[in-house]
């Protein structure tokens, strides 16, 4: 393909996306891009044209504005054109827009005009003798839509001109922008909601939407102000000689302007000015997206003229987008603390809200697959605020050819263990849980938890320690530690006595209970009451770990998704390798005495509240002792509740499905039998 052929390609693939989008923002009024997405497009096309103005095409966008006006309403000609505003988006742009104005005006002073870049629809208001015969909206710049009489029902606006301190003009077409009050769209989204009724996604589609109805009642109901920002027309001339003081003018005879205005005497004023109000922004009454920077002087404004489709003399600056377009540079594959495996895009660093962004997570493969997203994709990455920015879309028009589907990686990106996700789970996990380096320190908190093996003594400051000097390479390496005593003592505030405490600490953790050894496994969906469930089961260690699914399954407590976590972490040969090791430090456990008939076999009890004679934790070991199930929630299966002070939710739903509830007192009234 020529480089002619090339360039024409990618000049109408844009042209042809932004008509698309053109025609649902300025004709249907119904946006489906963010305007920062339209602006990087619209600038994509613009440098294109710049560097091959030899190929630029006839229907380019660049050239015109908005969209061809639908028939439903008349259409109207502008006798002054309604032209767009060129856009820029950092302080270099700003600056680059103040240069060209001065190369223009040599030798001049240029004061600038600076207000608030309203986020509603342009519209032009004819006035003849002081009374409104017409509103148009912009249309396609050139011809518009005739919606008199949806304007005459907006209340801010005036319908009939009268000033004291100055003559009303035979001639005024005054240009401005109609919107919605934040207070106003929130009001009307509300009682929509409450009606059943469509709500709006922003105010600028509820002030578009209202303002082109064809029953005027309907844009009667809505809460819409009109916003004065200049004159187009006026006979006899008005005498100003700023734009500050034509809008002041306007002023006069009851026109609302933009509740901030600046004066600036040069653009690094104008730049100040941007940043105040960016701040701002959030407290304002009405949304906006940027300011609209005017040389102030109209005779300037007369002397630069304009470019085909928009003024010399002012420009929109744009806040920081929230929304850009990037290319996605490759996909990796992250391994969190506790195993779960998530994708992140590497992108093409590109600022959004602010800030740079180069890498995005995907969250998982589901929403991969959902987005479809590929290495080399071009996508629009979306941060709103203080948002973690992410991935919104993903634009199929511009895949590079053989873009490949991304898949789940088999095995650990760290540590090579299989891969594992159970159907019906969204995240994937590896299985190496006690060997992959990526966990290690989820690994050891759990393993050396009072619950688990009880090893005083080594939280995580120790732990981070022990694994810079690179003794901790998995749990069973804290059964070696005493190996390396002269280190430890070299460990910030670890004394002789801390040093000796923990070796001791360490060795007497080697006599515990099944129960508690499987629990310091960390397999995922094995808690403790399922570690005591699956030691009373199969008694003894091997069992548990040869057991298949069907076993599994059968054992109370134990679901379909665990028994399949149980299953594949015991096929993991790392986690086997570190078990092994962990046996042969000299972990032992009393051997298995057979299986008595407890009282409360099976039962599902629930323990809530604060218990003053013993702790929640007593209280639930107690009942497991007597073979009871506790559970953390209350169902219709629970047996029995054992209230405390303040139990809260779990008392009342208790109370709602007739489940026998206990005090404290008639707990332990009901202990002592046993």
């Amino acid at each position: 393909m020529t480089q002619q052929n090339t360039v024409v390609a990618q000049m109408r693939q844009l042209i042809q996306i932004l008509a698309k989008h053109n025609h649902a923002y300025y004709v249907m009024d119904q946006p489906t891009i963010e305007d920062s997405e339209y602006d990087q497009l619209f600038h994509q096309l613009k440098a294109l044209e710049a560097q091959y103005p030899e190929f630029v095409q006839p229907d380019t966008p660049t050239k015109t504005v908005g969209g061809k006006p639908l028939s439903k309403f008349a259409n109207v000609t502008h006798a002054v054109p309604m032209l767009s505003l060129g856009n820029v988006f950092n302080e270099e742009d700003l600056y680059a827009f103040a240069r060209r104005a001065e190369e223009r005006l040599p030798n001049q002073k240029i004061e600038y005009d600076v207000e608030l870049k309203f986020d509603g629809l342009a519209i032009s208001l004819w006035y003849e003798h002081g009374v409104l015969v017409r509103g148009v909206t912009r249309g396609d710049g050139e011809t518009g839509e005739d919606i008199t009489q949806n304007v005459k029902t907006i209340r801010n606006l005036p319908k009939v001109l009268s000033s004291e301190k100055t003559a009303v003009p035979e001639l005024l077409e005054v240009r401005g922008e109609v919107l919605m009050p934040k207070a106003g769209f929130e009001k009307l989204n509300a009682e929509n909601e409450a009606k059943g009724e469509k709500t709006f996604a922003n105010p600028r589609n509820a002030a578009a939407g209202s303002l082109r109805q064809l029953d005027p009642a309907i844009a009667a109901s809505r809460p819409l102000a009109f916003y004065a920002y200049g004159i187009a027309q006026c006979e006899p001339p008005h005498g100003q000689n700023t734009m500050s003081a034509s809008l002041e003018w306007l002023t006069q005879f009851g026109f609302a302007v933009g509740e901030r205005h600046f004066i600036c005497d040069n653009i690094q004023d104008v730049q100040a000015a941007y940043e105040q109000i960016n701040t701002e922004r959030p407290n304002l009454s009405v949304e906006i997206d940027g300011m609209v920077i005017k040389v102030n002087d109209l005779k300037q404004q007369q002397t630069l003229g304009f470019l085909s489709r928009e003024p010399r003399w002012a420009t929109a600056y744009k806040f920081p987008a929230v929304a850009a377009l990037t290319t996605v540079e490759n996909i990796d594959w992250q391994v969190g603390r506790t195993g779960t495996l998530t994708p992140v895009a590497r992108l093409n660093p590109v600022a959004v809200g602010g800030v740079t962004v180069s890498n995005v997570t995907l969250h998982n493969i589901g929403e991969i697959h959902r987005l479809d997203v590929r290495i080399g994709d071009t996508v629009s990455v979306y941060r709103s605020g203080d948002v973690i920015p992410k991935v919104e879309k993903v634009w199929p028009e511009f895949r590079p050819e053989g873009a490949a589907e991304v898949h789940l990686p088999e095995c650990c990106p760290v540590c090579s263990s299989p891969v594992v996700m159970p159907e019906g789970e969204a995240l994937a996990r590896c299985s190496g849980g006690l060997y992959c380096a990526a966990q290690r320190i989820e690994a050891i908190r759990h393993f050396v938890s009072r619950k688990a093996m009880d090893i005083e003594g080594l939280g995580d400051r120790w732990a981070e320690s022990l694994l810079h000097l690179d003794l901790l390479k998995d749990v069973a390496d804290i059964y070696s530690l005493h190996e390396h005593r002269d280190q430890l003592l070299t460990i910030e505030k670890m004394g002789e006595k801390s040093v000796q405490n923990l070796i001791d600490s360490i060795e007497n953790s080697k006599k515990t209970t099944l129960a508690a050894f499987i629990y310091a496994l960390g397999i995922r969906g094995v808690g403790e009451t399922t570690a005591r469930m699956l030691a009373n089961t199969f008694q003894t260690f091997d069992a548990i770990r040869n057991a298949d699914l069907d076993a599994l399954k059968k054992t109370p407590d134990v679901g379909d998704i665990t028994a399949e976590w149980i299953v594949d972490f015991f096929q993991a040969p790392h986690n086997l390798e570190v078990v092994d090791r962990l046996l042969a430090a000299g972990i032992h456990w009393d051997a298995p005495v057979a299986p008595t008939r407890q009282p409360l076999n099976g039962e599902s009890w629930v323990v809530t509240g604060t218990l003053s004679t013993m702790g929640r934790d007593e209280a639930t070991q107690q009942l497991q002792a007597l073979g009871a199930r506790v559970s953390g929630s209350v169902s219709s299966k629970t047996k029995c509740v054992v209230a405390g002070e303040k139990a809260g939710s779990k008392l009342d739903k208790a109370e709602k499905l007739g489940i026998p509830v206990m005090n404290e007192q008639q707990f332990l009234e009901f202990l002592q039998q046993y």
